[in-house]
């Protein structure tokens, strides 16, 4: 009998998935061999590493071919003293490091892309998929990062991803990255290139960094035009042993680590979690001096958004069960999200935690399988922070909508607020399950749009248009985040965000000639609440005044990150 694995099994690993040998033209230090790699990731403490070549596995198979040739003199029973020692310090290393055959893909445009395999995966056959990559014959084997034209970044992705790789995009916010920083590429070029599902996981060189600037902030899921949460992971891109002195950019092998919780160290087991959604199992490495990284603080001091919320007590008294079921359905009406219950979403309160969990996930699932139609899967565990235990609820993008709690009460989430959705909201639901169940043909490589027009901002509402009846004005509200439009909203049935809309627009109508026009944009005023900051800003197209209110960082982009001082860095 197969023993079922527990969560008290796991354990913490260090792993550079971003190394480079001297089979890359570009590695710094002449001389340097493979076990003079592996003793540095020993040194540094790694379990795990994977030798990643430009557009080659030729460090790989050296190493592989050096290893037969020792044991075929051991078997012939022709070693000298130093060989037999060079391979009992392969074998003592390679009993503790696990080492994987991978390389970084230079695509079209210059993007790298690694792939990571299998120590099992026959190098021949990595060798014929960078050639069906359009690697040429005669840089097979060079390392070079300049190969010609080779095949786009989306075929890349499908097809290491079908040979069993794991498919990372390499320094994704950095030079080569296909976050596209500083790039004039489209926006649907660079939502294509990160939210593809043949991608894993972005490398990105911010990972230790907290704010709402860092490129996995971005990727979190709450940006409306990037709707899927990336995986974020760290790697050196080491093309040496130690940090260089003299340029501090340049790293050594594990001087900058992703720390994976894994039941064992085997490929198959990082495969999974990469193919998986539990985002805390993989975290920064810090060393052993500072605390260990806390995804549950991190997410507090985030705060509530559109896929993320927090619940301090669970108990049928009060109302608390209720409401945490009204948010899984508005998450999975919605971009799906992620609940924490047992502690205040303010990250300066301790957590009150959750005194029988097991017993309070029991209880939610009843509850989710009882009162919301149609069925909802969901995946609820227990984590811990700050000593305390809580739970987590993760609630993915259902894929029949609507859905409703006691057959009648659809529930939406509008940013950080879970209401229940009006007319128009529940239409769209139906047209999203109708899209579903007959998906649009999309193509391989989306092909950039040059255009003079700024997008409107992608957060926030827009009133549109307004009419009088019986002396009460209804407007058409469209939110900017997917576009959907609701009609016949009053000041009396208006959610949150959408009131303070219609209160500005019917108190404080905005005087086009009193705004400090740049261009064609302006802002009209900026206020902060509860540690968030909105815009109101306006925007001259075509004749016409339009007025976007309560827009969030998520939404800036473009021209109107210049208009309100919120510049995107590139990292």
């Amino acid at each position: 009998m197969t023993k079922k694995r527990t969560r008290t099994q796991l354990q913490w690993r260090r792993m550079d998935l971003h190394l480079h040998t001297p089979a890359s033209t570009d590695y710094q230090e002449p001389g340097v061999s493979f076990l003079d790699i592996l003793r540095q990731a020993e040194n540094k403490g790694l379990d795990i590493i994977a030798f990643t070549d430009h557009n080659t596995v030729a460090g790989y198979r050296r190493m592989q071919e050096e290893i037969h040739h020792l044991e075929l003199l051991e078997k012939l029973g022709r070693l000298r003293r130093e060989e037999k020692e060079r391979l009992a310090e392969y074998r003592r290393l390679l009993s503790k490091i696990l080492v994987l055959p991978g390389f970084e893909f230079t695509a079209t445009f210059g993007f790298h892309i690694l792939g990571i395999f299998s120590p099992e995966t026959d190098l021949r056959e990595l060798e014929f998929l960078l050639r069906r990559l359009n690697v040429p014959l005669e840089k097979l084997d060079q390392g070079s990062v300049e190969v010609g034209a080779t095949a786009d970044v989306l075929t890349a992705y499908r097809a290491i991803a079908e040979a069993g790789g794991i498919v990372i995009a390499a320094h994704a916010n950095s030079a080569n990255g296909v976050a596209m920083w500083g790039f004039d590429f489209g926006g649907q070029t660079r939502i294509a290139y990160t939210q593809d599902p043949n991608l894993h996981a972005l490398e990105v060189t911010d990972l230790d960094k907290k704010g709402p600037r860092t490129t996995a902030r971005f990727f979190d899921g709450s940006k409306p035009e990037y709707p899927r949460r990336m995986r974020c992971i760290q790697g050196s891109d080491a093309h040496r042993l130690t940090r260089d002195p003299n340029n501090p950019h340049y790293l050594g092998i594990g001087d900058r680590v992703t720390e994976i919780l894994l039941p064992e160290v085997s490929f198959q087991a990082i495969r999974e979690v990469f193919l998986g959604d539990d985002f805390t199992r993989t975290r920064p490495y810090r060393p052993t001096a500072k605390a260990p990284f806390d995804y549950i603080q991190a997410a507090r001091e985030e705060g509530p958004t559109i896929v993320q919320d927090f619940h301090e007590r669970f108990s049928r008294r009060g109302g608390h069960l209720y409401n945490i079921v009204a948010n899984i359905c508005a998450f999975a009406n919605t971009n799906g999200g992620t609940l924490y219950i047992g502690l205040a979403a303010d990250p300066r309160q301790p957590p009150l935690g959750i005194s029988n969990p097991r017993q309070a996930i029991e209880a939610i699932r009843a509850e989710v399988a009882r009162r919301i139609t149609p069925p909802l899967e969901i995946t609820a565990d227990v984590q811990e922070t700050q000593g305390k235990k809580i739970v987590r609820v993760m609630v993915p993008r259902g894929s029949d909508p609507p859905y409703a709690v006691d057959d009648n009460k659809i529930y939406v989430r509008s940013e950080s607020e879970t209401g229940l959705a009006v007319r128009d909201e529940i239409v769209n639901l139906v047209r999203r399950a109708l899209t579903l169940q007959t998906p649009l043909e999309k193509s391989e490589e989306p092909a950039p749009v040059p255009t003079d027009r700024i997008e409107p901002p992608r957060t926030g509402v827009e009133i549109i248009a307004t009419e009088e009846r019986g002396g009460v004005r209804y407007h058409t509200m469209r939110d900017l985040r997917n576009g959907n439009v609701v009609t016949n909203v009053t000041r009396k049935s208006a959610r949150r965000l959408w009131h303070y809309a219609i209160t500005q627009a019917e108190d404080h109508p905005v005087d086009p000639n009193s705004l400090h026009w740049e261009g064609d944009i302006a802002l009209i005023r900026k206020r902060e609440r509860g540690g968030q900051v909105r815009y109101d800003l306006a925007q001259r197209e075509d004749g016409k005044i339009r007025i976007y209110y309560g827009v969030t960082d998520d939404g800036i982009h473009g021209p109107w990150a210049r208009l309100v001082g919120l510049e995107i860095e590139q990292q």
